[in-house]
């Protein structure tokens, strides 16, 4: 393909194939600790990585509702005051259940915790863990995560 018709193709047919982002909420779960702001992190049920709470949104509930549905299930979190606007946004790619890759824009709600349960949802799917800001951004794999948590 000569340099024309690459750049027509990157440029021009290749962005009308794709999807637009789909939008997850995260809950950036975090405690006064002995040495400053913790996070608390989970692992995820496929791959054992390091992640925050997070999913899709759901019928009936915003999006601040949705993140603090999500650190309910995922982490634990009984008792919490949230946010109610995104403290940040990050993206990244899922692997949905047919195959394809969907890109992910996933808005972030802080949760100051106030109370965990060892009881819930996900407990023997998950592990969780307090982390310092810089410890939890050095676990994930999205960059933009990672500055978010970095600015903790």
């Amino acid at each position: 393909m000569n340099d024309g018709l690459k750049k027509a193709w990157t440029e021009m047919v290749q962005p009308l194939f794709r999807r637009p982002p789909e939008l997850q909420v995260a809950a950036l779960c975090c405690r006064a600790g002995e040495n400053g702001t913790e996070v608390l992190m989970i692992t995820s049920r496929d791959t054992g990585r390091w992640v925050m709470p997070k999913g899709w949104l759901m019928d009936g509930k915003d999006a601040a509702e949705a993140a603090c549905e999500e650190a309910w299930e995922e982490a634990g979190v009984k008792s919490a005051n949230v946010s109610e606007a995104p403290v940040g946004v990050y993206h990244y790619e899922k692997r949905l259940d047919d195959g394809y890759v969907a890109p992910v824009e996933v808005q972030v709600y802080r949760i100051d915790v106030e109370e965990l349960d060892d009881s819930y949802p996900e407990s023997r799917e998950r592990a969780r863990l307090w982390l310092d800001p810089a410890t939890a951004a050095n676990r994930v794999e999205e960059p933009s995560l990672k500055e978010l948590l970095l600015q903790l």
